[in-house]
């Protein structure tokens, strides 16, 4: 039986190292449950859940990163207040930090379906379905998750970054969403390991603060439309 309902979670704040751990909690209660179904008869629904979180500036590196995208040393990280780390999801460096809406979906995707390459379509086609509600154009660069303004110019930017981690089809990590962000930050970095090409935020393109409460309204439609789901509020 298909669970297609959605538990929706705002941790507001919170520290990257804290809201890994978090995510790790949720994801291993997931796998457990897939675990145990197997020696059910009747085997019970696993649990699919979607976090919004805001992160102190923090640089991450995925699985596949090269520590030469990382353009300072550690002491300068340190000084400029920022935190570092190594994580367990895919992609190369990107920046977290304020005014940036992050999203952690942690779904089973035998929930809804098997193929790790359509989830993360699907994560970029939210993304581009909201910028659209903005008057932006988004897009895919093929071979470069995430989503772009501007694709095959010599102005191509980046707004949303993506990495995501999967294991027996339950997923955890996700998007980073530049909204308000002070872009300011990837100048210290080669973002996504990605060279020539620069990266932009909502407000930045459309020249004005941006409320983010209504930026996650509209995001977290556009994911229930494509994941054909329900979303149940949670504390």
């Amino acid at each position: 039986m298909r669970n297609k309902n959605i538990k929706v979670a705002d941790w507001g704040s919170l520290s990257y190292g804290e809201a890994w751990q978090r995510q790790e909690e949720y994801f291993a209660q997931v796998i457990a449950q897939k675990k145990k179904n197997r020696q059910l008869e009747e085997p019970l629904p696993t649990d699919n859940y979607f976090f919004w979180v805001e992160h102190p500036p923090v640089f991450t590196l995925g699985k596949s990163g090269k520590m030469e995208h990382l353009l300072l040393q550690e002491k300068e990280i340190k000084a400029q207040g920022i935190s570092f780390f190594k994580t367990n999801r895919g992609g190369d460096i990107t920046f977290h930090g304020p005014g940036q809406i992050v999203g952690y979906p942690i779904l089973d995707l035998d929930n809804f379906f098997t193929d790790i390459h359509k989830y993360l379509r699907c994560l970029e086609e939210v993304i581009i379905k909201t910028l659209a509600d903005y008057g932006l154009d988004g897009a895919r660069s093929d071979g470069e998750t995430g989503v772009w303004l501007d694709l095959d110019t010599p102005f191509a930017r980046k707004i949303c970054a993506m990495g995501v981690r999967a294991s027996r089809w339950v997923t955890m990590h996700g998007f980073a969403f530049n909204v308000n962000t002070d872009m300011s930050y990837f100048d210290y970095i080669v973002p996504c390991g990605i060279q020539g090409k620069g990266v932009t935020s909502l407000a930045q393109e459309l020249k004005k603060q941006v409320a983010e409460q209504e930026v996650k309204v509209k995001l977290l439609h556009h994911f229930t439309e494509i994941f054909e789901s329900e979303c149940q509020l949670i504390s």
